[in-house]
């Protein structure tokens, strides 16, 4: 769902709202519930200023299944992020918010954000502490004022209780919510794949000839993007989609650049056999379609990354089998310890 048009005001709130309202340190001793998988690179958030505890991790999973959160109490974070989907609105092109409002992007997966710098489709929030605003004042998914939502969680029964189990006080404040939010989407690390179990040579970690036949190919054709244990380098590159007629500029939302006019940023591939649709706008509705629109249809469009450009045709060379084993290893990044984990459901 877009949320590139709001974004730059939704930094601003935040950045105000944090620099307003102080924050009273927990006596709470850190609890182990931020897991590095022994694969992964080190985390770039700020662990030491947010350390997830069993208190902020149970207000945040509590916040992030409220409807309060919207206008009209109907739509909550869980509602375009849903657990058995890797915290995707499946089977939505693009998702569908209060009053069945509909947006113009599909919904990203919230897995392993602690290894990113930059948010959603056009990278327009770059601190993961303020991304719950974009949603919560987008008029296509929430609908609300972040202040509203802090003086509806005020006069709760059970949030004051809640927020001095994290915090120490009862005082609920905008730094608070985010730190609490942000506390519950740190834990939700996606990193125990069958793939996983293969690379650190764990029990269960097998991989058949056609699976380490895709790998093989997918480094050679497809990591250039795809990058590393996470699967994405995290930048925003035009994929060659026909965009004739779009109104979506992509990162140049945010940047108003030229250059970045219909660039996206890069999505992890974990879980992917999970997340469908895929692209930006939800147009695909399988893996083999994906492919063969790499293979095949990719368009000569403005800022097509050069790295889809090396051959005669536009695009990546991929045979039928070579489609058929990439799919088959990509499967392998499947985490069915992460979608069914019981401590991510609604509460």
């Amino acid at each position: 769902m877009s949320k590139s048009l709001f974004v730059l005001s939704a930094l601003t709130v935040g950045c105000l709202w944090l620099a307003a309202c102080q924050t009273t340190e927990t006596d709470a001793q850190p609890d182990v519930l931020f897991k590095q998988p022994a694969n992964f690179p080190q985390p770039v958030y700020a662990l030491d200023q947010n350390q997830p505890t069993s208190a902020g991790f149970k207000l945040g999973r509590a916040l992030f299944y409220d409807t309060m959160l919207s206008r009209d109490g109907s739509i909550a974070c869980a509602e375009c992020h849903n657990q058995a989907y890797a915290f995707t609105h499946h089977q939505h092109d693009v998702s569908h918010g209060i009053d069945n409002r509909v947006g113009t992007r599909n919904s990203q997966p919230i897995q392993n954000l602690a290894w990113s710098t930059s948010f959603f489709w056009d990278g327009g929030v770059h601190d993961l502490d303020l991304v719950p605003i974009a949603p919560i004042e987008n008029p296509v998914e929430m609908d609300e004022r972040s202040t509203n939502v802090i003086n509806k969680l005020r006069k709760s029964t059970k949030y004051p209780a809640m927020f001095k189990a994290a915090f120490g006080t009862d005082e609920i404040n905008g730094p608070r919510f985010l730190q609490a939010l942000s506390q519950f989407m740190l834990t939700l690390v996606s990193g125990n794949s069958r793939y996983d179990k293969w690379v650190r040579k764990e029990p269960g970690g097998t991989l058949t000839s056609d699976e380490q036949a895709g790998l093989t190919t997918f480094r050679a054709k497809c990591s250039g993007c795809h990058a590393g244990e996470l699967f994405t380098d995290n930048s925003f590159r035009n994929n060659g989609l026909f965009i004739q007629g779009s109104k979506d500029l992509g990162r140049a939302h945010v940047t108003e650049l030229p250059q970045d006019r219909y660039t996206f940023k890069v999505p992890s591939l974990r879980n992917v056999e999970k997340t469908l649709p895929y692209m930006h706008d939800g147009r695909f509705y399988s893996l083999e379609a994906v492919l063969d629109h790499y293979a095949e249809n990719v368009q000569l469009t403005e800022n097509l990354d050069p790295l889809l450009q090396k051959n005669s045709r536009p695009g990546i060379a991929l045979s039928a089998d070579e489609k058929r084993q990439i799919i088959a290893f990509l499967k392998t990044l499947t985490d069915d310890q992460f979608l069914r984990d019981s401590r991510f459901v609604e509460p």
